[in-house]
Order: structure tokens, then C-alpha cells, then sequence
């Protein structure tokens, strides 16, 4: 399996830009979702009851902050143009925090899903696509890791499959919408697609890399962490000595302690019910 697109959204319900490199950080691709569209008293506006937004495409620009169409985000034109595709109080607001991802840093699609979707792969929004990938495979990945580019490769681990929205039901170029997108995903898929992920191990990802499927066994004994420095060995108390073990998502990205570690035990207790 190797990563065929990567993608980034700089400006959030925007249109993104395909990229050959990227640098993986513990919030997901550089520069991705810095800026998004609030309404009165900062209310979050999206392309999902303001799809106009769709029609603007987002860059970063050298500097590190986006543009709009080729303009700064912050210039009077980008403004004018948020007002017509989102309503008068519309506004862009550049906010970094771990909080601006609906789900979490990042969204990873293979290309054996994509093609028995049958629509455009952009409906879906991925930051990573992966090929080589047989059919729904992907459906079986749930609570595994991707490593990419070898063993002190980036590491990425996967939560579960992204429920998907009205958001792809609009054409990324025409705009124009086909409700029946939407329908067959939950038909056909159970209204899930594509696969919700965080980052284990930050570091440089490139279109081209090589991607291995580690099982949820990954002894973090033989690896290398976040911060580049050797696990340390899991000692036994009982005197065995080191031992494999799974850690959790809390103890190997503090994402988790911050964010999402509630947010994905309250939807697991959801689902119990």
C-alpha cells in the first residue's frame, strides 16, 4: 500500500488543495483548518447549510496563512465574498486549537472504498488516500495503525468509520446537489465511510510513501515516540520482564486528554445503549 493524494483545508468547509509533501504534527497535515467561517456571536458556519462555501478554494500561502481564491483571507474582497456565500454576519476566524476538527485531526480514505463509492473522491474530503487497497478492507481497520515509510516512519492510529453527511451531496465543482449521495452511503455503507484517525508519531509524509497495517498489538517497547526518544521498556511487576502491551490513546497523544478521548468514550456509550 503507498499514499496516493494527500490533501489540506486551510480554511474549513472551503474547497483544499492537493499536495506531494506534508508534515504531520499531533493536530493532523500542517496548516490544516486554521481559519473558519463564524457567524453572530461566533456561531461555526458550514458548507452543510451554507454550501456556497464549497465554491471557494484554500491554499497556504508561504507565509503560513491562507488564501482565498488567491487572496489573503483576511483581505476586504475574501470578506465580501464569505458574506455572499454564508450571509450578512458571516466572518473568518483563524483559531488553531484542537477543538476546530469535527471529529478528529485527521480523515483517511483508501482508493478500494472510493472506487465502489462510485462518485468524486473530494465528496468525501480525506487529508490522506491510500492505494492499493482491496475493496471495503478498510471497513476492517477500526482500533489498527498505518505506519508510513518504514519503521521510524509517522504513525497513525485509527478510531473508527467517519458518518458521513449532506456535505457530500454537493458536486466539489458545480456545486450542484444529488441528495441520492448521501442515500447510498447509508444504504450501501450503513452511512459510514472513509476512517476517522489521530496521530501517534509525527513526521514528513510524501504522495508515494509506503503504508503498513499494524495490528492493535503494537508493542510501543520496540518503537520510537512523539518526541523521537526510545519507549521505554514495560516492566512486569511480577518479575517477567518486558512484556508486550497496547497503549491507550491517552498515554501516547495527549489529543485525547485535551479533546477527544471524551468525546469518543461518550459516543461509545451511545452506542451501547
Amino acid at each position: 500500500m503507498r499514499i496516493t493524494e494527500l490533501w489540506r483545508y486551510p480554511v474549513k468547509s472551503m474547497g483544499g488543495e492537493p499536495l506531494e509533501r506534508a508534515k504531520l504534527r499531533q493536530d493532523g497535515i500542517e496548516g490544516d483548518r486554521l481559519v473558519h467561517v463564524a457567524g453572530p456571536k461566533g456561531r461555526l458556519l458550514t458548507s452543510r447549510t451554507r454550501p456556497k462555501l464549497l465554491g471557494h478554494k484554500a491554499i497556504l500561502g508561504p507565509d503560513g496563512e491562507p488564501l482565498v481564491d488567491g487572496r489573503r483571507w483576511t483581505s476586504d474582497a475574501v470578506a465580501a465574498d464569505v458574506r455572499e456565500s454564508a450571509g450578512a454576519a458571516a466572518h473568518l476566524l483563524r483559531y488553531d486549537g484542537l477543538e476546530r476538527f469535527d471529529v478528529l485531526p485527521l480523515l483517511v480514505a483508501t482508493d478500494g472504498a472510493i472506487a465502489a463509492f462510485g462518485y468524486d473522491r473530494r465528496r468525501l474530503r480525506p487529508n490522506i488516500v491510500i492505494g492499493g487497497v482491496p475493496g471495503l478492507a478498510e471497513r476492517e481497520w477500526e482500533g489498527k495503525r498505518l505506519r508510513v515509510g518504514g519503521e521510524r516512519g509517522p504513525m497513525i492510529g485509527i478510531d473508527d468509520l467517519r458518518g458521513r453527511c449532506i456535505m457530500t451531496t454537493f458536486d466539489p465543482d458545480s456545486l450542484e446537489q444529488d441528495v441520492g449521495v448521501l442515500r447510498s452511503i447509508r444504504e450501501r455503507f450503513g452511512g459510514r465511510l472513509a476512517l476517522n484517525c489521530w496521530v501517534l508519531r509525527s513526521g514528513e509524509l510524501a504522495v508515494g510513501d509506503s503504508v503498513e497495517l499494524v495490528e492493535a498489538g503494537w508493542n510501543p517497547a520496540t518503537e520510537v515516540h512523539e518526541n523521537g526518544a526510545q519507549a521505554r521498556k514495560a516492566e512486569s511487576k511480577s518479575g517477567l520482564g518486558t512484556q508486550k502491551c497496547v497503549p491507550s490513546r491517552k498515554e501516547l497523544n495527549p489529543w485525547f486528554e485535551s479533546v477527544c478521548w471524551s468525546a469518543c468514550a461518550q459516543k461509545r456509550a451511545r452506542k451501547r445503549k
